[in-house]
């Protein structure tokens, strides 16, 4: 367990030693307020329901983003072979970029606290599905990182990392999405309905904390760790 907080607290400083980490964050905020306050007023409603649900496709650009460089750079600059050298499982060094990866996502997200604040100010909203959509915000975005963190690991090329982090991700999301389910067979739907990303975080963000969607997320999240971690092995028998 040192080891992997040890490998952490590297990763995470990583972000902020950097202006990358503040453009992540100041990128993120800007566009969803923006989006979420041109139709708030509007919809004279006091709720978040607008904000949760363009997080899917945000997510699908900024998780890549971030994860991008996780494992592609340490290819680039010949570090992964000295890292993996050391007295370190593959695992822990796995398990370590992902949780620095997945707190700075949380930190990013709770950045936008003012938001709820805000509905609360001017209005009365319900809020279980504000608590749900955040957990769910936090669920689902460990996923999209896992998935890109599995991504970088098979390429040293950070702008093909971030691509094939985007193309696996929009295929998880939308197999989930009315445009795919409305064109299968009624005995497919409910299978690629579980299947997909969006999916499990619209039954969070309700307010309905159902047990199938986090044991979901937390399997997503494990196999593409499970993959991370067999691409990296995979380097020692090259």
């Amino acid at each position: 367990m040192k080891t992997i907080l040890t490998i952490f607290w590297k990763e995470f400083r990583g972000y902020f030693n950097s202006p990358i980490a503040y453009i992540f964050i100041i990128s993120f905020l800007v566009f969803t307020n923006w989006l979420f306050f041109k139709g708030f007023f509007l919809m004279n409603q006091a709720s978040l329901r607008s904000f949760f649900s363009i997080l899917p496709w945000v997510f699908l650009f900024l998780a890549p983003a971030v994860t991008m460089r996780s494992w592609a750079e340490e290819k680039k600059l010949g570090t992964i072979e000295l890292l993996m050298t050391l007295p370190v499982k593959d695992y822990e060094v796995v398990l370590g970029k992902f949780l620095a990866s997945f707190i700075f996502l949380i930190v990013t997200l709770l950045c936008s606290i003012p938001l709820p604040l805000t509905v609360m100010a001017v209005g009365n909203p319900d809020v279980g599905p504000i608590w749900g959509g955040y957990l769910g915000a936090f669920f689902m975005g460990g996923a999209y990182l896992a998935i890109g963190c599995f991504a970088s690991s098979l390429t040293e090329n950070q702008i093909v990392a971030f691509i094939i982090a985007i193309f696996l991700s929009f295929a998880l999301l939308i197999i989930g999405e009315n445009l795919v389910i409305m064109n299968l067979p009624a005995a497919l739907v409910p299978v690629f309905i579980f299947l997909g990303l969006g999916a499990h975080f619209e039954s969070i963000g309700r307010g309905v904390i159902d047990s199938r969607d986090i044991i979901y997320y937390i399997s997503i999240i494990g196999f593409f760790l499970f993959l991370n971690g067999l691409s990296v092995e995979s380097r020692k028998w090259k």
